[in-house]
């Protein structure tokens, strides 16, 4: 072919390629302003405290940001920050008191609370002899509690441990690996034998936090859809039976491995849970009753909430490990009380 040929040619060549452009480009265009207007729940950006305060964890899937601090607005508007070592509480110096470590999810982390309304730094008041550490988590179940509270261990070395249990959603939590907004975790799988098998790890960065970390899928949203399709390929959604006795146990077996008390708090009652707690004589108590917000904002506790829960708490710490010298113990104070102790 001559060069004449193709300086002939090389017009309508480019016209062509020109034109196929302009329509992938008028396509893309045209797909993301339909995402926008469809506006799927699935795609938008999360708000909430784990979007806002937390990151990406390999291990857990996410995990709060050391010295973080955050407005978060569900029920009502709080103002949250995180210490060094990523808890929404006070700095973690160790003075030579007793330490009680609580661990759970929002209840504990306080979702609607600000800090100085939760139970936790109601009983740091009503038992100054202990020093009282708050390391809740938001969204996380029993599974991912007992891995942090094996990460946090070392740095905390408690002589209590009060575990929180979420009765609205902590077997949900415990029974996949996608929780709240297609977050990605990691799950236990009961072998044949009774063991737990620990799954999904690494995990997946979860679509929340790749537009948290990304401008490209912050800001475009057929990003955020080929994000989302390519987690959901990668580690597609699991259930596996529920898992959450064991899962207590292993905590309790941990825990008692290391010459610790073990407590367990339940948002209300669960008969199931309660009948394993008794058998393996762990003293609990449920707070059923307590004043909460509206299910549409994930029943989390209002001031009253966590007034009624220090108390019964308070009780049990009385009644079970002997609540150290000029701590508060008014029983009369939790009026329809729900404690098991079985000591």
């Amino acid at each position: 072919m001559s060069l004449a040929y193709f300086r002939t040619r090389l017009p309508a060549v480019l016209r062509s390629a020109g034109t196929v452009l302009l329509i992938a480009l008028v396509s893309l265009a045209t797909t993301e302003i339909l995402l926008r207007l469809a506006n799927f729940r699935e795609l938008r950006q999360d708000l909430s405290e784990r979007s806002l305060t937390y990151g990406y964890d390999a291990e857990l899937g996410w995990a709060p940001v050391p010295n973080s601090a955050s407005t978060v607005t569900t029920a009502r508007t709080i103002h949250a920050s995180h210490n060094s070592l990523g808890f929404r509480d006070t700095e973690f110096n160790p003075d030579g008191r007793q330490v009680m470590l609580f661990i759970g999810d929002s209840f504990v982390w306080g979702v609607d609370a600000e800090a100085g309304e939760r139970f936790t730094d109601l009983l740091r008041a009503r038992l100054p002899q202990y020093q009282t550490v708050n390391a809740g988590v938001s969204g996380y179940g029993t599974d991912q509690e007992y891995l942090w509270l094996k990460r946090i261990w070392p740095k905390i070395n408690p002589d209590v441990v009060v575990l929180f249990f979420c009765t609205d959603n902590d077997r949900k939590d415990n029974t996949s690996n996608v929780r709240y907004g297609r977050y990605r975790k990691p799950y236990f799988e009961t072998a044949a034998d009774g063991t737990l098998q620990l799954k999904g790890q690494p995990v997946p960065k979860s679509l929340q936090l790749l537009i948290k970390e990304s401008w490209l899928v912050r800001h475009l949203w057929l990003a955020r859809a080929a994000a989302l399709a390519s987690v959901e390929i990668s580690a597609p959604p699991v259930d596996v039976p529920d898992p959450t006795e064991h899962l207590v146990g292993k905590i309790h077996d941990f825990v008692a491995a290391h010459g610790v008390k073990l407590l367990v708090a339940l948002q209300s009652t669960d008969d199931r849970l309660i009948a394993r707690l008794k058998a393996d004589h762990i003293p609990h108590v449920a707070f059923d009753g307590a004043p909460a917000y509206g299910i549409q904002y994930g029943s989390h506790f209002t001031p009253e909430g966590h007034e009624l829960a220090s108390r019964r708490l308070l009780d049990l710490i009385g009644t079970t490990i002997a609540a150290p010298s000029g701590a508060e113990t008014t029983a009369s104070a939790t009026v329809g009380r729900t404690v098991g102790s079985t000591n």
